[in-house]
Parts: C-alpha cells; structure tokens; sequence
C-alpha cells in the first residue's frame, strides 16, 4: 500500500486514530537537552497547518512522549503540564485538537511500561478513548522507539525523516516522510 492508498483508507474508513511523538516530530527537539518551559517550545515548520488537515481526518489523536527529564529531576510534571497546556491552546487555535498528551517520566534505565517503545500510552489511551483500534491506527514519529511502538501495537507507522531526527535510518518503519506537512499534504489532496 503506498502513502496515498493510506491516505485515502483512512478518509474513506472515517475511524482511524493518530499517535504523535513530541520532540522532532511537532517541535523542534533540543539535542541533549528538554523542553522545560514554553519559551523553548519551537512548533517544526507547518505542523500547526498540518494539525488542522489530521483533525479533519482522525477520530482521535494523542500525543504521546518521553519525558525522562522528570526522572532526572531537570523538570517538574507542572513545568511539563504547563508546556502541554500551551501547545494545545495553539493547536486548538488552528481549528485542530489533541484530545490527550501521554507523557512517561521515568528514567530510561528502569524500563517502565508507559516508557516507549513500551505501549503502555497506547493502552492507557484503548482505556480512555473509546473506540481506539490499533489496526486502525497511525504512529508517527522520529525515532525507532516511536517506530517499534506503533509496530508492536500493529499500527502503520510514518517515520519523520530530519536532520534533528533522533535516529536515523531507524528500522521497519512502514513509510518515510519529512515532516507532519507532508502527509497533511497527501490527506488534503486526495
């Protein structure tokens, strides 16, 4: 199935929900360090005009994200809720929605199950959200844990490909794209 035939499943089927990673994939990430507060929160060219396009699309969409900085104690979970807050207030803005932000704060080394590639988000958002098939799901993010999230779960998967990506070249991705416009584009054109 190429990318358009994607698109145009997920138009006609009406019923398929969006999994977004964060950082490199809706705002620019910081390499080796995390977005604290919102003055350093920097949306990736046409993500707000493309949430538009996905909210038009999608049943439901969820933002789902690492955030072991909480672990490291470099960050609050206020500090991380009022960040979100504000990203959702833009979003909602450009005539889009999120309907919720999954965040893991552990550290990486315990391994917990909220902590992607783990599905623990996924399911916690199958538990909120009626409705929330993984067969008709899309996961798109920028590295493999994003990648092996979505694939475990039997989601398709849209790897984004920038020079900030935090994994290059990652494996078994379904399909490539620069960046969240590029998809946006193929829904809108279809």
């Amino acid at each position: 199935m190429s990318l358009i035939e994607l698109g145009q499943r997920i138009k006609s089927e009406g019923n398929w929900s969006l999994f977004l990673d964060r950082d490199g994939t809706i705002n620019q990430r910081i390499p080796g360090e995390y977005v604290q507060e919102w003055s350093q929160f920097e949306f990736l060219p046409g993500v707000l005009d493309s949430m538009e396009q996905y909210s038009l699309h999608f049943k439901h969409i969820f933002v789902v994200t690492n955030q072991q900085g909480i672990g490291k104690e470099i960050m609050t979970t206020e500090q991380l809720d009022l960040v979100h807050t504000q990203m959702i207030k833009e979003i909602e803005a450009h005539k889009a929605f999120i309907d919720e932000v999954y965040h893991c704060p552990f550290l990486a080394i315990e391994d917990p199950p909220c902590r992607k590639p783990n599905p623990g988000m996924a399911f916690q958002a199958q538990e909120d959200f009626e409705g929330v098939n993984f067969k008709t799901c899309l996961m798109i993010g920028d590295s493999q844990s994003d990648i092996d999230f979505g694939h475990q779960l039997g989601m398709k998967t849209l790897w984004v490909n920038t020079p900030n990506s935090a994994s290059q070249s990652p494996i078994n991705y379904d399909y490539e794209i620069s960046g969240l416009a590029e998809f946006a584009a193929i829904l809108k054109n279809i």
